[in-house]
């Protein structure tokens, strides 16, 4: 998502990363919590989620596009780590940007993830005139694919890789299914 932009859903705020205590608090959540992290390799330690954090915002200044905060639009308390960014392995997944979400287990459940990816859609199309929007995730990450599909996206079988940060040792989490949506085909 733009730097600039702050969205606004029925029950959410998704705004840019700013560089807080309380952001880089809940980033280290986000990159260490074992329920959150059930599909992904890495656990990061505070030290190593605040080098990821200011990599990650130095990014979306070079890029003009990257990940975000959801917030709960009442309280303000941080639900999730969700967004619109540049693909980093462009050699493995292909040029373009991706959607992608990561919430707080206390938020699972409700809906969170499926609301904040159609404004992103949104935001991507209208104000930013992305053509095509991409998502991934592990095969048997159940729970992120099904929003994939509440949203539109359109499975891409033929897309389906080995992610190459995950570790051969890992090999439950290499496979990852893909899936787009095209400007044309989005369906809100």
């Amino acid at each position: 998502m733009r730097p600039d932009a702050i969205l606004a859903t029925e029950r959410l705020r998704i705004r840019t990363w700013a560089d807080t205590e309380a952001d880089r608090a809940f980033f280290h959540r986000v990159n260490s919590d074992e329920r959150m992290l059930a599909f992904y390799p890495h656990r990061r330690s505070r030290a190593e989620a605040d080098e990821l954090f200011d990599l990650m915002r130095a990014r979306t200044r070079a890029t003009g596009i990257g990940w975000a905060v959801a917030e709960d639009r009442e309280t303000g308390a941080p639900l999730g780590f969700t967004g619109l960014a540049t693909i980093r392995d462009e050699e493995v997944i292909g040029a373009g940007v991706e959607i992608g979400w990561r919430y707080v287990p206390e938020a699972w459940g409700k809906g969170l993830a499926t609301e904040a990816a159609r404004a992103l859609l949104e935001h991507g199309f209208d104000e930013i005139g992305l053509e095509r929007i991409v998502a991934f995730a592990v095969t048997d990450n159940h729970p992120s694919l099904a929003v994939m599909r509440r949203i539109g996206m359109t499975a891409r079988p033929d897309r389906d890789f080995d992610h190459p940060g995950v570790p051969d040792t890992m090999p439950h989490l290499k496979r990852h299914a893909f899936y787009e949506i095209l400007a044309g085909d989005r369906r809100l």
